[in-house]
């Protein structure tokens, strides 16, 4: 039974359409901060997800945990976080020794704090699902599909069954293919990738340490990220690589042994012997970016907004800061009693803050991926000083590792 169902509120601060990371923890931390909140996800979203693991994780910056945590879920992670301590960035071919030009980053260079974590995917969903269900400052409804109707003076929102809700604003959280973006006849530019993603984990003998390793191969960058360890499995790491999609087609057919193999290939030694563990996903690359992030009363989050290349695992980051941002306008919006929450100049002031920030990070990843990803000796000889040079900056580096930070 939805919230609906047992009498809840019609009438909303806030609707938002999609219950995933970026619109759950958007949800979660509106109603810690008192506004009511309708919550709409095509999906069942029940108190407790399937608790096994699965090999997929999230690489949270530093300033995204401050969001996570006013929205009360990080004290609720049912799995600890991985600190990132260093970051370790390497070019190579599979099956052969990276180059002696590196490039590595030390979180002491910049003070005591790290500089992200690397959260589990059921983690986090478990931790927003039970808040969901725990505060009476949200309304969900779940599964459900809703019309939305915006007019100046506010939204209307009707299930089929012919539940009617109000809100002053309604989010599109609702995934690149977004629904609530179309209907605002939004345009979007795509750019498509010869890649597909592998997302898995592996156990390995020895501990990483903190230590999270983008190792840039011809076929695309290979990641590896620290995760915290299980009693079954001490040493646990997140692997996210790219490659071309006929190669990625068969790796996924390849058994756990064969597979792993494949992956040693690509990983080197340094954390010994390894083993695939969880589920194998794969998925095709592409980045998208709207053309604007609102509309009458709507504004645009995540990935409805924009999609980019995983190369630096910034994707939901770029989402969770929307969030932060729409919410701290939001939260000044009321604190100067301005009580129209989907007032234009509100709008106007989340576009003009999060699209820029979001089309330099579409740019910084594309070009890199276009960089890292080829084979030809002169451009991988050039990338290989590059990376030796800022490795002799201090200065650069610092700036470098307070970006990566979200500072």
């Amino acid at each position: 039974m939805t919230q609906a169902e047992s009498g809840h509120f019609s009438s909303s601060d806030v609707a938002i359409i999609g219950a995933g990371p970026v619109g759950g923890a958007l949800a979660c931390r509106l109603a810690a901060h008192g506004k009511r909140v309708l919550l709409v996800d095509h999906a069942a979203l029940p108190p407790m997800e399937h608790p096994d693991f699965d090999g997929r994780a999230y690489a949270i910056a530093a300033d995204c945990k401050k969001l996570l945590e006013e929205a009360g879920l990080w004290e609720n992670l049912p799995y600890p976080p991985c600190p990132i301590l260093d970051i370790k960035v390497t070019d190579g071919k599979p099956g052969a020794p990276p180059s002696p030009l590196q490039l590595q980053f030390d979180h002491r260079q910049v003070g005591d704090e790290p500089f992200g974590w690397i959260i589990e995917a059921r983690s986090l969903r478990i931790a927003i699902n039970r808040r969901i269900h725990a505060d009476n400052n949200i309304l969900l409804l779940a599964p459900e599909q809703v019309s939305v109707v915006r007019r100046q003076e506010s939204v209307t929102l009707r299930t089929p069954s012919g539940q009617t809700f109000a809100a002053q604003l309604v989010v599109a959280a609702d995934g690149r293919s977004s629904r609530l973006r179309e209907e605002a006849k939004i345009p979007v530019t795509r750019i498509p990738y010869r890649q597909s993603a592998v997302v898995c984990a592996i156990a390995h003998d020895k501990p990483h340490e903190g230590v999270a390793l983008e190792h840039f191969l011809p076929g695309g960058p290979f990641a590896q990220l620290p995760m915290s360890g299980t009693d079954e499995n001490p040493n646990i790491s997140a692997i996210v690589f790219t490659d071309r999609p006929d190669l990625v087609e068969r790796l996924k057919l390849l058994d756990n042994a064969r597979f792993g193999a494949e992956l040693s290939k690509r990983l080197g030694p340094h954390l010994g012997a390894i083993r695939p563990i969880g589920r194998r996903w794969t998925y095709p690359l592409s980045a998208m970016h709207a053309a604007r992030y609102t509309a009458e009363r709507l504004a645009l989050v995540g990935d409805a907004a924009h999609g980019i290349h995983p190369i630096a695992g910034q994707g939901l980051n770029l989402g969770l800061r929307d969030a932060a941002c729409l919410a701290a306008l939001i939260d000044h919006a009321q604190d100067d009693h301005a009580q129209d929450l989907g007032a234009a100049e509100l709008l106007s002031a989340y576009q003009a803050e999060r699209r820029p920030a979001n089309l330099a990070m579409l740019a910084a990843t594309d070009i890199l991926d276009r960089l890292f990803s080829t084979n030809q000796p002169l451009i991988r000889l050039a990338r290989d000083l590059g990376l030796a040079a800022v490795n002799r900056m201090p200065r650069l580096k610092r700036r470098f590792m307070l970006t990566a930070m979200g500072k």
